[in-house]
């Protein structure tokens, strides 16, 4: 009697690659109103008043201070629109972005 052929296992391992993530950075600066960071950080970033205000205090007394962690793409645009709400406003206030 035939013996069956031993059965192989296959493996499909695809492992699900995650964009690069990078640190969002608000600087302090000597101009920009207390009022309007909090503000931008609320309706840019989507912060609560309590950490909006939060981050600003940090920015203010530190020099910089973390907003958030998000991929390379989205850190891209909401810096950019960070920067263009201040300078319509006429305000030098200045975010980058690192990687984590």
């Amino acid at each position: 009697m035939p013996q069956p052929a031993p059965r192989t296992k296959v493996r499909d391992e695809k492992k699900t690659q995650f964009a690069p993530l990078y640190r969002v950075l608000i600087h302090n600066d000597d101009v920009t109103p207390m009022d309007f960071v909090v503000n931008v950080l609320r309706r840019i970033f989507g912060k609560s008043i309590p950490d909006a205000a939060r981050i600003m205090l940090e920015a203010h007394t530190t020099g910089v201070a973390l907003v958030e962690v998000v991929p390379l793409e989205r850190a891209e645009f909401l810096v950019d629109r960070a920067h263009s709400l201040a300078r319509t406003a006429k305000y030098p206030l200045t975010f980058t972005y690192e990687p984590a």
